[in-house]
């Protein structure tokens, strides 16, 4: 022993897989810190990371399943803290530590060990004391399914007040699960909700389509590798870039602008096909977004309705004689499916709602819905209607 009373020789490795903790600890608390979306924070770290493929893979999983599991874990941890706000880097490795241990089933001396050695040697006494207590600690859940799956209260309330406990706890449940990855023919990753929306659209050659809200362009390219002479739109310029990108690497070839949907650079009647692809919500989709049942405020429901409103009525006057209007959302509220059905049959009355698509869908006022758990998609709403041949709207 030397005089200071350590230990001298050689010093000892860090546990196995500190260095993909460690990573995974200063990604989400840049997360947290910065109110940065996780996808591009941990996109920029792995770049400047040496890590191998192996530890990438176990980086994204602990960073996208914590920031998913957030609430979860918090409940694991605080019993045990003696400081309601800790600091940054601790809150981000006592979340990351009660994630293997309650998630991912890591043994507890990986999962401490690991994540101990991850942090500064400061902070190391806390962490190793609160995951040992949690480690411990049985793994049991109140009758809280906040809590237990993880979700804001209100994602929770408003998804059982319009799908029923049912269908809404076992939709929360799935989408708690990581996303699937699924590839069009030409290589495009898309799933496969919107992939059908796409096709519920019927493009074809000779077809004039507008695709309203069309960034980063997976619906839009695919109506124009039918044959169809496309326009895309989005209002946000950079968001047209993406469209615009994609397009080229697909060979799809399609008028792009930036625009506002609610007035369309477009003449009036003169469509065959008109997507509104609408900005939602999102509340269909949270497996593969995993931070915004964060980001999604209890407002923002009834604030997009409002918007959907207004962008379906400028769809309507696009339609020539016989044109179809799709209506998509991403999302499982009431407030942006059928209660927009409800004002189109009220607005424009003489528009003839299409047949639904059939299984896995099913029939939600005049459109359908696809629950995420229904077919291991992301959940969606779609509503097709017809401008009659003779009639105006």
């Amino acid at each position: 022993m030397s005089r200071t009373g350590r230990r001298s020789g050689p010093r000892r490795p860090p546990p196995a897989g500190t260095d993909a903790r460690r990573v995974a600890i200063d990604a989400l608390v840049r997360i947290d810190r910065d109110d940065a979306y996780a996808n591009l924070v941990l996109g920029e770290i792995l770049a400047r990371s040496e890590l191998a493929d192996r530890d990438r893979r176990y980086v994204t999983e602990l960073v996208y399943g914590t920031t998913r599991m957030r609430r979860a874990v918090d409940h694991l941890i605080a019993p045990y803290l003696l400081v309601d706000d800790p600091d940054p880097d601790v809150r981000a490795a006592l979340r990351i530590g009660a994630y293997q241990l309650a998630f991912l089933d890591t043994p507890a001396h990986a999962a401490v060990g690991a994540t101990v050695g991850a942090v500064r040697k400061k902070v190391r006494p806390v962490v190793n004391a609160v995951l040992r207590r949690v480690a411990a600690a049985p793994l049991t859940w109140p009758d809280d399914p906040g809590i237990r799956l993880s979700y804001p209260d209100w994602v929770v309330e408003r998804l059982v007040a319009d799908l029923g406990p049912d269908d809404a706890l076992d939709a929360l449940t799935i989408m708690n699960e990581p996303a699937t990855v699924t590839e069009r023919d030409d290589g495009y990753v898309q799933d496969r909700a919107s992939q059908w929306v796409a096709e519920l659209v019927d493009a074809g050659p000779g077809l004039v389509v507008a695709d309203l809200c069309a960034a980063p362009g997976g619906k839009a390219t695919a109506l124009a590798a039918t044959g169809a002479r496309v326009v895309a739109a989005d209002v946000r310029p950079g968001r047209v870039g993406l469209v615009r990108d994609n397009a080229r690497r697909l060979g799809t070839p399609m008028a792009i602008v930036a625009a506002d949907a609610r007035r369309p650079p477009l003449r009036a009647g003169s469509l065959d096909r008109v997507l509104l692809d609408a900005p939602c919500s999102g509340l269909g989709a949270l497996r593969r977004r995993p931070d915004a049942r964060w980001r999604v405020t209890a407002d923002a429901v009834d604030r997009l309705a409002a918007l959907q409103v207004e962008l379906v009525d400028a769809a309507v006057a696009l339609l020539a004689p016989g044109g179809v209007l799709v209506y998509s959302v991403c999302t499982l509220t009431r407030a942006e499916s059928v209660a927009i059905d409800d004002h189109l049959a009220h607005r424009h009355p003489t528009l003839e709602p299409l047949d639904r698509p059939g299984e896995p869908w099913q029939a939600w006022g005049r459109g359908a819905m696809l629950l995420p758990q229904a077919a291991g998609t992301d959940g969606m709403y779609v509503l097709r209607l017809r401008r009659p041949a003779s009639a105006g709207t």
